[in-house]
């Protein structure tokens, strides 16, 4: 949760700026001689008042800018000439939404470590203090610049009441003699008039429509040369025919509320505009009316569907307080079930954080009713952690021991062994329950940085013993292809002596990689296979040449006598086993009747498996005697 040093409020900011009003109450009409009801004029003269930093709440809908691309916005609204209200706003929100998400996340790691919510100062790095002089520097400089705006407005009033009154004097006066001058001094005072934009939004209606009544009067009252007149009303007529047109086509603008501040320009330039011939007049104003309607009734609707969201945010709101209210701590009795519910607790802060505004009245009770579930909680949990004092400092012990273990192992490079050992102590580490804060570092620290020194040993051993078994290889190739190569011309009692020199050679060299195991033995074996077929090399010899071979490779494993062993009293039952075999054939051939072919047949049949049975018995004899002298 946020520390008590946040910098922002505990609530949340209006869902509608002042200037995004509806410019029209729903069901009202707009009066020919208003154009703007004056509410809303009110409303629009408010909207460049400064916000003050204690109302901004970030947008959670808008996406989150780095905190120092929000700095470099904030540098450049400071050097710009007018930095505008909006973007002033949109920039300090996302500013302090960062700011609130840093604090948060500090606080969350402090209580997670067993600190208390009491005890928690935020941390603010120099790029946050840097944002924070900036904002009040632009907010010093849009109040200079709002202050000399409001004496320019003052100015420009008393500057229109002159005007007004000129046009008055020009309408009065019905000067006919000399009409062109009149004429081109009515149109300079409307040019002046145009170029005066700045007044106070209270005045603005109440100075165009008795400026706008005087210059009806002018065009009525007094008799205009026609051609002038005419002329005069057929471009007001198409200026405001085109402002129709603008009008109607925002329609189709997918966002009302840019919709309804372009309008708002509209409605000033309809108002620069002087009148159109009184045929046209009702025409012409009932077409920019119901534009004009229909656009406020949009952008009135845009902000009824904004306050039914603004229900669902509260039901939604209010259901992750009655999830924090329901949480049962009897049964929060071990770190383990606390870490779990500090988990879900986590997740229903960011839950909170995801949800937009909820309606006005309900933005502080809901605010406060979730700040007091959270810091019910998180003084519970440090209650709980503050009375595992004892059971923490006995695991501090437990770790210790661990880190002395591991670091007794770190330099061993009985690779496989020490690994398994490795692994077991991690997993112990892991099982062990949470240590004092201050110990948590130093103790993590120390223990990972024995185990990372050992798998980097094991690694880099691993990478030399690659290269060597590679080497290796080659050599094994070497070897077949000198069986490959054996001289033909030798006689078998000649050759024979030359192939098992070849094939110790062989079973000599160490290990090969072990994806090419496989392919290394099989080159081997063919090569010698067909060595002994041309030797002519009896089958139970071959046998128990790759049965050496075999006991070779165990002599250099890590536990070499225990496998010899276990493979010897696996010989020696497979012996007694056939023996038993081979007295049972013995047994039973005396019982076999000659007398006929067919039990000549099966005479000879069991003949010729007593006979196989007696070759295995044999190898099997040599077998064990090899295992031996290697014993």
């Amino acid at each position: 949760m946020e520390a008590e040093s946040d910098p922002e409020p505990e609530k949340e900011p209006d869902l509608e700026p002042k200037t995004e009003e509806p410019a029209v109450e729903k069901g009202d009409e707009i009066n020919y001689d208003i154009e703007i009801p004056e509410e809303v004029a009110a409303e629009t003269e408010n909207a460049e008042e400064e916000i003050d930093e204690n109302s901004v709440l970030d947008d959670d809908s808008a996406e989150l800018l780095s905190i120092e691309e929000i700095v470099q916005k904030l540098r450049g609204l400071l050097v710009s000439d007018h930095p505008q209200r909006r973007e002033v706003d949109e920039v300090k929100n996302q500013f302090y939404r960062s700011l609130r998400n840093e604090t948060e996340s500090q606080k969350a790691a402090f209580l997670e470590s067993g600190g208390e919510s009491i005890d928690f100062v935020v941390n603010e790095s120099e790029i946050y203090a840097e944002g924070k002089e900036l904002i009040r520097k632009i907010k010093e400089k849009r109040a200079v610049l709002l202050a000399r705006e409001d004496a320019e407005k003052e100015k420009n009033v008393a500057k229109k009441m002159a005007i007004i009154d000129q046009v008055r004097h020009l309408a009065e006066s019905q000067n006919q003699e000399d009409f062109n001058k009149t004429y081109q001094e009515f149109r300079s005072l409307q040019q002046q008039w145009n170029e005066i934009k700045l007044v106070p939004q209270t005045k603005v209606n109440e100075l165009w429509k008795e400026y706008q009544r005087h210059v009806e009067k002018f065009y009525d009252l007094v008799r205009i040369n026609n051609e002038f007149r005419e002329y005069d009303f057929k471009k007001n007529l198409e200026l405001k025919t085109e402002l129709c047109e603008a009008a109607e086509r925002l329609d189709e603008e997918p966002d009302m509320v840019s919709a309804f501040h372009q309008l708002q320009n509209l409605h000033q330039e309809w108002r620069d505009i002087g009148p159109v011939s009184r045929k046209d007049r009702e025409d012409i104003w009932n077409r920019f009316k119901a534009a004009s309607t229909l656009i406020n009734k949009k952008y009135q609707a845009h902000f009824e569907n904004l306050k039914g969201k603004e229900e669902e945010n509260l039901a939604a709101k209010t259901a992750l307080c009655e999830k924090l209210e329901a949480i049962d701590y009897s049964k929060l009795n071990s770190v383990r079930d606390w870490n779990n519910k500090i988990k879900e607790v986590l997740d229903i802060q960011k839950q909170w954080r995801e949800i937009g505004y909820v309606p006005k009245k309900w933005n502080i009770k809901i605010y406060d009713r979730y700040r007091a579930a959270c810091d019910f909680f998180f003084r519970n949990k440090n209650d709980f952690y503050k009375s595992m004092h004892g059971e923490m400092e006995e695991n501090l012990k437990k770790k210790i021991a661990l880190c002395e273990r591991a670091e007794a192992l770190k330099d061993s490079q009985d690779w496989k062994k020490t690994t398994q050992d490795m692994i077991f102590i991690q997993k112990e580490w892991k099982a062990i329950g949470i240590v004092p804060r201050k110990y948590v570092d130093s103790t993590w620290k120390r223990f990972i940085s024995a185990c990372d020194y050992f798998f980097e040993q094991k690694k880099l051993h691993a990478s030399s013993q690659h290269d060597e078994e590679s080497k290796n290889f080659d050599k094994k190739k070497e070897v077949v292809e000198k069986i490959n190569k054996l001289d033909t011309s030798l006689s078998s009692e000649q050759a024979l002596p030359l192939l098992r020199e070849l094939m110790d050679e062989w079973y000599s060299i160490g290990h090969v990689p072990f994806k090419i195991k496989d392919r290394a033995y099989k080159e081997f074996y063919d090569a010698t296979e067909a060595q002994f077929d041309r030797l002519n090399i009896d089958k139970t010899d071959r046998k128990l040449d790759s049965f050496k071979s075999n006991i070779s490779d165990m002599v250099k494993s890590d536990n070499a006598r225990r496998q010899l062993l276990r493979e010897r009293e696996r010989l020696m039952r497979q012996y007694e086993r056939m023996k038993v075999e081979l007295q049972t054939y013995e047994n039973n051939i005396g019982f076999l009747s000659v007398s006929s072919k067919k039990g000549n047949n099966l005479v000879d049949d069991m003949n010729q498996k007593m006979k196989r049975i007696k070759s295995e018995l044999e190898l099997l004899v040599k077998k064990i005697a090899a295992i031996d002298e290697e014993l």
